[in-house]
């Protein structure tokens, strides 16, 4: 029993709250206020980020888009028999002889006649001007196309061609009139000549599909570069970084999680897998350099070599998500599967993992779109020297020189060439889709085979 009456009044009891609960004290508005601060935080916070977000992509997709659309210039060619096939035998071993240079030839000798067609007179036009309107890539263009139809010698065949890279970047608001007058490699002459072709439809920039399909090209040739053997140089990796790292990190991370004692060595483990999770990744670079190249001798540049550095990299990341997975399974699952009778094993793949699989799918392709990204350690393992050949068919292309598309946009970026510059960000553009489509097939499989406990 008390003393204190059961009717003393709540001022008298020390510490009690007096006033109305429907009116704020100066505590309340204090810590009201705090919390609409941190909100207003937050929201200029994803502001912020938002804002960078779109300008990043603004530069990017302004820089690049003028790669995927390409100036060519219609002109009939007079394929001279006496030139090209001067043994007439239609062989197209003996006419592989001829050299691109008698193929130029032709090509100035259409555009000099496509010139007086129109009528075409411009003041202080010279002859350096019309023969660098079009592209040095044009005489090897239609050399290929004769040795592929010899028969075409002989006959007068609308071509197609490439034209220089300033006449290309005119057309697409790259070069000025007067930028050209400071420019050694072009003249106003020979962008008005391009405009007055133009304007007679002979000149036209569509969308070009060599972007995407073609292979590097040399400095003096940036209109005619693609990245071709950079997206199946990617694509042969992550194959590589696929069939190996997936059922390594899955198994690892199965094994650790559920079946490993508990004891030093695997505390010791799990602290370096950590570890290796936040190496950098030139470090692997390194690695891959003295393991796969100086030790076992595979050669520099192939697609195998930078699959197997990429999946040292991508096993901590797949080997940590896959155990966050499995832990998230609830642990009455476990035990209600032991207690019908089922084994550890039966109770961790019929039951742990199917429930686990979202997480881990969704980690997996997290991490290949990472390695996917990568640059310093395939720089490291010679990925970044000029390829002009496509790799073969799988699997002997894994063992051939290649390139990927993180490595070929840093080489465009080093070339003076503006034209290169553009030809990065379009370059981006394309690793951005490839990395889009990833985590979108991430979302789908994560709701595909999501279980409900």
């Amino acid at each position: 029993m008390t003393d204190l009456p059961l009717s003393q009044p709540a001022a008298a009891m020390p510490g009690r709250r007096t006033g109305s609960l429907l009116a704020q004290d100066d505590r309340t508005r204090r810590r009201n206020a705090a919390e609409s601060r941190f909100r207003l935080y937050g929201v200029i916070a994803i502001a912020i980020s938002m804002i960078a977000l779109v300008v990043l992509l603004a530069t990017i997709l302004t820089g690049g888009a003028g790669a995927f659309r390409q100036t060519y210039l219609n002109i009939p060619v007079t394929l001279d028999a006496e030139v090209l096939d001067p043994n007439g035998n239609r062989d197209p071993a003996e006419m592989a002889k001829v050299l691109t240079l008698a193929y130029g030839r032709v090509l100035d000798a259409a555009v000099d006649g496509t010139i007086a067609r129109h009528g075409i007179q411009i003041e202080g036009l010279s002859e350096a001007d019309i023969d660098g309107l079009i592209s040095r890539e044009a005489s090897a263009q239609v050399r290929d196309r004769v040795l592929a139809n010899p028969e075409l010698v002989g006959q007068t065949v609308e071509f197609d061609v490439l034209v220089g890279g300033r006449i290309d970047g005119y057309f697409k608001g790259r070069v000025t009139m007067d930028s050209a007058e400071r420019d050694s490699n072009t003249s106003p002459q020979q962008l008005m000549l391009a405009q007055e072709l133009a304007d007679r439809g002979e000149m036209v920039t569509r969308f070009n599909w060599n972007f995407l399909t073609n292979a590097d090209a040399s400095d003096q040739r940036p209109e005619a570069a693609g990245v071709g053997v950079a997206i199946l140089g990617s694509l042969y990796m992550m194959l590589v970084v696929l069939v190996l790292s997936v059922p390594i990190g899955v198994a690892a991370s199965i094994y650790l999680e559920e079946f490993a004692p508990k004891n030093r060595l695997t505390d010791i483990i799990e602290v370096n897998i950590s570890n290796l999770a936040a190496v950098p990744s030139i470090v692997f670079g390194i690695l891959g350099l003295a393991a796969f190249i100086n030790f076992a001798g595979l050669p520099q540049s192939a697609p195998i070599v930078g699959g197997l550095v990429l999946t040292l990299m991508t096993l901590p990341t797949i080997i940590i998500s896959t155990r966050a997975a499995l832990k998230a399974v609830p642990p009455s699952i476990r035990d209600a599967a032991l207690g019908v009778g089922a084994s550890k094993m039966q109770s961790v793949f019929h039951h742990v993992l199917p429930l686990a699989m979202p997480g881990i799918l969704t980690g997996t392709i997290i991490g290949l779109a990472q390695a996917l990204g990568e640059t310093a350690p395939l720089l490291l393992i010679g990925m970044v020297a000029f390829v002009r050949n496509f790799p073969d068919g799988l699997p002997g292309g894994l063992m051939d020189p290649a390139s990927a598309l993180p490595v070929q946009v840093f080489n465009w970026t080093q070339r003076s060439d503006p034209a290169f510059i553009e030809r990065a960000s379009g370059a981006i553009i394309v690793l951005l889709i490839f990395l889009l489509c990833m985590n979108l097939l991430a979302i789908w499989l994560r709701r595909r085979f999501e279980r409900r406990w």
